[in-house]
């Protein structure tokens, strides 16, 4: 039987997951149940995966302001502290923030300009041009900074996130200095016991400023253990947290290889087929327009079951078409390339495929954007065909 449908993408909802709950029971149980209601059968190599939200919240890993706090005393001494690159956003950054000053007695703060390393945008290269700024050698106090640019707000958020984190450390206790720069050791004037707090430039960063003598950790390095009975993550300590109420965040999940093996293992008990399973956090994609880059998790997925390992092995079949089998047309072009599917290497490097990217990197950006982040109701998606190609029937 011809096939007409390729990778199909499904949001299955589920229900209201809180601190306590089985997640692979809860997980298993909806992902059968949509396929009984909605009459979908499984097929070996789906894919099914979950977001790292629901996976934290069942195994109740949270902490609070004050946790961050008391860390960030005990490994930075409480005095001045230099909170370098974090990124711009309220629901990523805010709480920490609030918990770091409440750790110091000062703060000074250094934003990268003119983004963040995500992507978000204080200002434009358009207006560092026009004002002759040069963002790789040029250090900004705040006064020089609103005297070249002003009180420029977000694009999206209308926020003016140099007034809003300033704000916030002041208001947590600590005072505040804000400087811009990009180069690492910018800050050293101002402290040496440095929070970096980029995300996937931090072991470049943390090195940088090892050199120089100072004492350096960065926000994984932070509730990377337990504080008076909190939440943590060994692996990225604050690093992929989110915002969960004013004085709370949830953390990253961890332990979550035997969730995604036995939610594989129990789908195989019922169906009799070998899905693959992976935990996702953010996409990763850049927004033409807002000109963010989504990752602001560690990674797109914190595990995933072997079958998710490597990249894609494809060919290009518009450049087939345009170039090997540019004289035939018809059934004759479409067996000419199906044939070429069959006989392609599963080892070949550097053959004209799609861009090189890993597997779950791709298929957790999918499943980012077909969850969303809001009031769907879908934290767990069902993927059919990802790993079928144009040979493939059923």
């Amino acid at each position: 039987m011809e096939r007409y449908f390729g990778t199909i993408s499904r949001g299955v909802r589920a229900p209201i997951i809180k601190n306590g709950d089985d997640i692979v029971k809860i997980v298993t149980d909806s992902i059968l149940l949509a396929a009984k209601g909605e009459g979908v059968e499984f097929h070996n190599r789906d894919v099914v995966a979950m977001t790292e939200a629901i996976v934290a919240r069942a195994q109740g890993n949270y902490a609070s302001a004050d946790d961050i706090a008391l860390d960030v005393k005990n490994k930075l001494g409480g005095e001045t502290i230099g909170v370098i690159f974090p990124i711009l956003s309220r629901n990523r950054f805010s709480v920490c923030l609030k918990g770091i000053a409440r750790g110091a007695k000062k703060i000074v703060l250094m934003l990268s300009y003119p983004s963040d390393e995500v992507g978000n945008h204080l200002i434009s290269l358009d207006e560092l041009d026009e004002k002759g700024v040069n963002p790789y050698t040029d250090v900004l106090t705040e006064e020089k900074y609103r005297e070249l640019f002003g009180y420029a707000k977000h694009t999206f958020t209308g926020v003016d996130y140099v007034e809003y984190y300033k704000n916030l450390i002041q208001e947590n206790g600590a005072e505040c200095e804000i400087i811009f720069a990009n180069n690492a050791k910018a800050i050293l004037p101002y402290a040496t016991n440095v929070l970096c707090c980029d995300i996937h430039t931090r072991a470049r960063t943390k090195r940088l400023l090892r050199s120089a003598g100072a004492n350096v950790i960065g926000l994984d390095e932070v509730l990377n253990a337990p504080v008076n009975g909190s939440g943590y993550n060994e692996n990225y300590g604050l690093l992929g947290s989110n915002k969960s109420t004013e004085e709370s965040i949830k953390l990253f999940p961890r332990d979550c290889q035997p969730i995604v093996d036995a939610i594989q293992e129990n789908i195989f008990k019922a169906t009799g087929k070998k899905v693959e399973v992976m935990v996702y956090g953010d996409g990763a994609f850049k927004d033409p327009v807002g000109k963010i880059w989504e990752l602001a998790d560690p990674v797109v997925s914190p595990a995933y079951t072997k079958g998710l390992e490597g990249t894609p092995n494809e060919l290009k079949l518009k450049y087939l078409a345009d170039n090997d089998f540019k004289d035939l047309k018809g059934d004759e072009l479409k067996e000419a390339i199906k044939n070429e599917i069959a006989k392609k290497d599963s080892t070949a490097v550097g053959q004209m495929g799609t861009t090189p990217r890993r597997l779950t990197d791709l298929i957790g950006s999918l499943c980012d954007l077909t969850s969303g982040s809001g009031d769907k109701g879908t934290p767990i998606i069902w993927i059919q065909g990802y790993f079928d190609n144009y040979t493939t029937e059923y």
